[in-house]
């Protein structure tokens, strides 16, 4: 009898010290933005085979996937995110060439061709082997943490968005009639601080064009926007609680059920400048980490933004391009052509010369817009231990046909690039350890 319970006892013994037995280390790429239109597999060079060797080496790769693929059976929605964004169905096992298992589908383009382009390209993705989170056909199905089971570590992505048209942003239903397909929003409230002296100025304004005396008070609303006195002038953003409360619900859920718990957010507002997030991504950001996300990536200013080490873990405020090749896109709606007062005999290169003034305004000439970072974090265990910032170049001043495909960047452009991300993540606190051309950030 003792040898008995001396055996099943040494058999729970093993069980429990296999189930505690610590991960295997762990690694994650995040890149931001993926506008892809053009086949990545054909090239060969090394700046370029490079970088997507950096992508397949890691545990599990991330992007925001900002196109839809269809083959035109959804029309254009009557607003787009900017453009109206669509890809060749096949083009989207390039980024599954390329290492990637995760994508974020929330974002300024998901309602570009309404919830059937939306729906289309979900279908395409799931067919492609990739993960995707942040949109679905109720608001709880866009909330949704989707999960990734690696061989090292389970992984959970939750998506969302603050930039976004309106029609785009899921609903729920009471049972009475559909829910209302798209992605999950994060929403937020904008306030503009203003002398007494300004607030006198804007309410005789609003008085004479209403003929309606002003309001008392130091609050006033006025055309949409919230104004209060204070003794400089100033603009603050908080995030709408239900929205945070929603999906900080479903990230404690998440890292209970994952190993590792990503937060995605396209949020292109800025603070003073572009480079800066606004306030209320940050509240977000914390929020998040809080309720027990291990990384917050953000992305769609276009533009890199600091890194933050938050409680031992990171944030990446923007990511800004990973693939930018939003010129060499197919057809464009009617609603294009006529912006810029084009013919019906317009192409798609008109377009562009008209939009961009022959590459002299706008995303072709600035360079900003074409730097940008491979983010690649490393865990032990549970523990967040290290993050790598490798510089990218997506081909600033090169063809249409050429720019906006990305590649390790050598020589001064890395250096350029590590210097701005050093700069940010200095506001936040963090610092950038430059060595071999390539920026560390530890907690």
């Amino acid at each position: 009898m003792h040898t008995t319970r001396v055996a099943i006892a040494t058999i729970l013994l093993g069980a429990t010290l296999v189930a505690q037995a610590p991960r295997a280390p762990f690694t994650l790429a995040l890149t931001g933005d993926s506008i892809i239109t053009q086949r990545l597999s054909v090239f060969t060079e090394p700046e370029f085979t490079g970088l997507m060797d950096l992508i397949r080496g890691a545990d599990a790769a991330f992007t925001n996937l900002e196109t839809l693929f269809h083959d035109y059976e959804a029309p254009p929605a009557h607003q787009s995110g900017g453009t109206w964004m669509r890809t060749d169905p096949p083009i989207l096992k390039e980024l599954t060439w390329a290492g990637f298992d995760l994508v974020s589908r929330a974002n300024n383009h998901t309602g570009d061709f309404g919830p059937l382009g939306a729906q289309i390209t979900s279908r395409y993705v799931r067919e492609a082997g990739l993960v995707e989170a942040g949109v679905g056909n109720s608001l709880n199905e866009a909330r949704e943490a989707k999960f990734l089971e690696t061989p090292k570590a389970r992984v959970a992505l939750v998506a969302a968005a603050s930039t976004f048209t309106p029609h785009s942003r899921a609903g729920n239903s009471r049972g009475d009639m559909p829910a209302r397909p798209g992605l999950s929003p994060l929403r937020f409230t904008t306030t503009y601080t203003i002398t007494a002296e300004r607030m006198a100025d804007l309410k005789r304004v609003a008085s004479e064009l209403s003929g309606q005396p002003p309001a008392a008070g130091d609050t006033f609303n006025f055309g949409g926007r919230q104004y209060v006195i204070g003794p400089k002038a100033a603009t603050t953003t908080e995030p709408n609680k239900q929205d945070v409360d929603e999906i900080a619900r479903v990230v404690r859920s998440a890292a209970t059920l994952a190993d590792i718990v990503i937060v995605s957010l396209h949020c292109h507002e800025g603070g003073a400048n572009r480079s800066v997030p606004a306030d209320f991504i940050q509240a977000f950001a914390r929020a998040v980490i809080d309720a027990g996300a291990d990384v917050f990536v953000g992305h769609g200013p276009h533009v890199l933004r600091g890194v933050e080490i938050y409680k031992g873990k990171p944030i990446l405020y923007s990511l800004s391009n990973f693939i930018f090749q939003n010129e060499t896109l197919l057809r464009m709606p009617i609603d294009s052509y006529e912006q810029y007062s084009l013919g019906d005999g317009a192409q798609p290169a008109d377009y562009l010369d008209a939009r961009y003034d022959r590459d002299r305004r706008s995303f072709p000439a600035d360079r900003e817009y074409w730097d940008s970072v491979l983010a690649t974090t490393r865990w032990q265990g549970d523990k967040f231990v290290e993050l790598q910032l490798h510089p990218i170049t997506l081909g600033f001043q090169t063809s249409r046909a050429e720019r906006g495909r990305p590649k390790l960047a050598k020589g001064a452009d890395a250096a350029r690039i590590l210097e701005t991300m050093t700069a940010r993540s200095k506001a936040f606190g963090a610092t950038v350890t430059v060595k071999g051309g390539v920026g560390y950030v530890t907690p």
